[in-house]
């Protein structure tokens, strides 16, 4: 029987104390500069931050410069402890999840084991990592069925995810989900140990962290090397409202800890989706990553992720294109 600690050792996530961090702040920016700039009129106010306003107003507007003249539809969700931040757009419209929700089949499975006072069984474990690393419809399947409605809700609610409704029949990725509700569930996994402990977090961030390397597009686009990524993401065509291409990522390294949630649909591609969400992420981890209070730093390309290379234009098989509820 399988333990959390000794299924897999995760990466150390490396912070700087709080104390540190305000010194680094506070060295890098000058006090002048600290008061919040004035937006640019037309601009969405996309982001706020009671700590670094400029921080703010300057991501609102690289978003808005990102998403000018895009047509499909998105929403997105995006929070950073450390700052403060916290940027969304139409973060409570629901899309059809595709295999993203595969995140929440593990958080349910991790909480299930924590329960009844167990291990996860070689069985979880490894369906668990089929599901994440490799996008395993069969092995979420299983621990779909496994887990129950009931208790499958159950976790939806402990969580605070009150938008989410969960996909009838059997058709888990018609799970209905907003971006507001996949950032609490990114939650989870990061920061403060609440709903699960931090050694089922740790568990968890190292699945996302060794999702296979074709799909791991999306919010790890342009993210710095120093960054640790642990994404999953969904891309599933539908008879209407075309390709619903979602990303959920979460970044840590030193000094860093910031989530992401992307949904789209409307697109005409899978690529015209991963785009869409791959603009967002570049502005997000160039303006998080760069000077604050002063220009923004140049994207770096993390190693892993920054190329998007071909999409497979084919569906995650997360459910069927059109028979059954659109």
């Amino acid at each position: 029987m399988a333990t959390f600690q000794h299924i897999r050792i995760p990466r150390p996530l490396a912070r700087l104390s709080v104390g540190a961090a305000a010194t680094l702040l506070a060295l890098a920016v000058p006090a002048a500069a600290q008061a919040a700039p004035a937006s640019a009129p037309g601009t969405p106010t996309y982001c706020t931050s009671a700590h670094d306003p400029q921080l703010a107003a300057r991501l609102s507007k690289d978003i808005a410069s990102a998403l000018a003249g895009r047509q499909d539809t998105l929403a997105f969700a995006v929070s950073d402890d450390k700052t403060g931040l916290s940027c969304t757009d139409h973060a409570t419209q629901h899309f059809d999840s595709a295999s993203v929700i595969k995140v929440t089949i593990m958080g349910a499975v991790l909480r299930r084991a924590e329960d009844e006072h167990r291990y996860l069984t070689d069985w979880e474990d490894s369906n668990l990592q089929q599901m994440i690393e490799a996008s395993d419809n069969t092995a979420a399947t299983n621990l779909w069925q496994s887990l129950g409605m009931p208790r499958l809700q159950a976790f939806v609610k402990q969580v605070g995810m009150d938008d989410t409704q969960l996909g009838a029949g059997g058709y888990w990725g018609l799970s209905q989900v907003t971006a507001a509700d996949e950032l609490k569930m990114l939650n989870v996994f990061s920061g403060t140990p609440s709903v699960i402990t931090a050694a089922a977090q740790a568990y968890g961030l190292t699945l996302m962290n060794q999702v296979d390397a074709d799909e791991r597009w999306g919010t790890p686009f342009g993210a710095p090397a120093s960054i640790s990524v642990h994404v999953k993401n969904g891309w599933l065509p539908r008879a209407t409202h075309g390709w619903r291409v979602h990303s959920l990522g979460i970044f840590t390294g030193p000094g860093k800890e910031y989530r992401m949630a992307v949904l789209t649909e409307d697109n005409t591609t899978e690529s015209d989706g991963i785009d869409t969400i791959q603009a967002i992420a570049q502005a997000v981890h160039r303006d998080l990553n760069g000077a604050s209070g002063g220009p923004a730093a140049k994207a770096l390309p993390h190693a892993e992720s920054n190329a998007k290379g071909a999409a497979s234009e084919s569906s995650d098989g997360s459910a069927p294109f059109g028979s059954v509820a659109n």
